[in-house]
């Protein structure tokens, strides 16, 4: 059978690839609704050096998505099952070290074919169903899954006092985190340090809100998550190292291409652990999928979910990535190709 796949070349243009889809023992998936990430775009506009784009491109963008099943030789899947798709795709077992750090695993739509096709071919692992999820939302299950992972691995990194968790930065990505962290912990304090009123007044969720650099002057937090990335990395690192209680810790989830320096004779002094977090695996899928059923957690997500119109043709790829440059959280949009 035919594939289309709509792969970006070079910044900004597209190309449609044509391969032979093998059934064998794959499930076969049509893409519904797709999210579009931050590295999505640097992609799309040539924000990475040009050694990575050569390395990278061709290739088709999104690894966030939901889809309907059209075949599973498994029977795990029926046809018509909405699913959502996992992009990384480990070689193997490998013990103690989870599969998205793991040696030899890659990921859709960072040197691999994303899910900008007709048809997605995948293991059964890579697939878990997400009926109970309006597609619109399970869209950006790869996302929260994601913050799912990060809250694992706070969970087992961090000491037992938990009062005050603090969460630097005010985009989708903090959003995410201080909801799912209100739901894991019930008893803790979430408290969020922004840089815009105008975001900051969508967490209404959160027990407290500040504007940085305009924390009260006794402000301490227990552990934090540093959710900001790029430039606003380093301002946001420095005023946890500042802010947190003895041996915190502090979770780095934000993307910076540049390094970034970090006051390690204040980190020393307190004891800090720095624990980094990037992409999930498939048990952070079925965590995420199972906490985006609860109808609170998805009113609340679609705070930050901007819909756009269906995409139905490579003008409309464009057009949807252009309108997500004045998105202030995550954009949306029905896959029609």
């Amino acid at each position: 059978m035919i594939n289309q796949i709509y792969q970006l070349v070079s910044p900004k243009v597209f190309s449609v690839k044509y391969e032979d889809l093998a059934f064998e023992d794959k499930v076969i998936i049509r893409p519904e609704y797709m999210a579009i990430c931050h590295a999505d775009q640097r992609y799309y506009l040539g924000q990475r050096d040009l050694q990575t784009l050569h390395k990278k491109l061709p290739m088709a963008l999104i690894h966030e998505s939901c889809g309907r099943v059209i075949y599973d030789p498994s029977g795990n899947f029926q046809p018509g099952q909405r699913v959502v798709m996992i992009p990384n795709t480990p070689p193997e077992e490998s013990g103690p070290i989870y599969e998205n750090y793991a040696k030899g695993s890659y990921f859709l739509s960072s040197g691999h074919d994303g899910f900008m096709r007709e048809l997605v071919a995948l293991d059964s692992h890579r697939v878990v169903a997400c009926q109970d999820v309006p597609p619109q939302i399970a869209a950006i299950t790869e996302f929260v899954s994601v913050v799912a992972h990060a809250a694992d691995r706070f969970d087992k990194a961090a000491h037992e006092i938990r009062h005050r968790i603090g969460i630097w930065g005010d985009g989708s990505l903090a959003y995410v985190v201080a909801n799912v962290m209100r739901v894991k912990y019930p008893n803790s304090k979430i408290i969020v340090v922004g840089r815009q009123e105008r975001k900051l007044a969508q967490f209404s969720f959160a027990h407290e809100t500040y504007i940085s650099g305009q924390e009260p002057q006794d402000f301490a937090v227990d552990h934090a998550f540093e959710c900001c990335g790029g430039e606003g990395s380093y301002y946001a690192i420095q005023d946890i190292i500042r802010f947190i209680n003895p041996q915190g810790t502090l979770m780095l989830m934000g993307v910076t291409e540049n390094d970034v320096a970090i006051n390690t004779r204040m980190v020393l002094e307190k004891g800090m652990t720095l624990v980094g977090c990037s992409r999930s695996g498939r048990k952070d899928f079925e965590t995420a999928v199972e906490i985006m059923a609860d109808p609170v957690f998805q009113n609340r997500l679609k705070v930050i979910i901007h819909e756009d119109a269906p995409v139905r043709s490579i003008s409309d790829i464009h057009r949807v990535m252009e309108s997500d440059l004045y998105t202030a959280f995550k954009t949306v949009f029905k896959w029609e190709m």
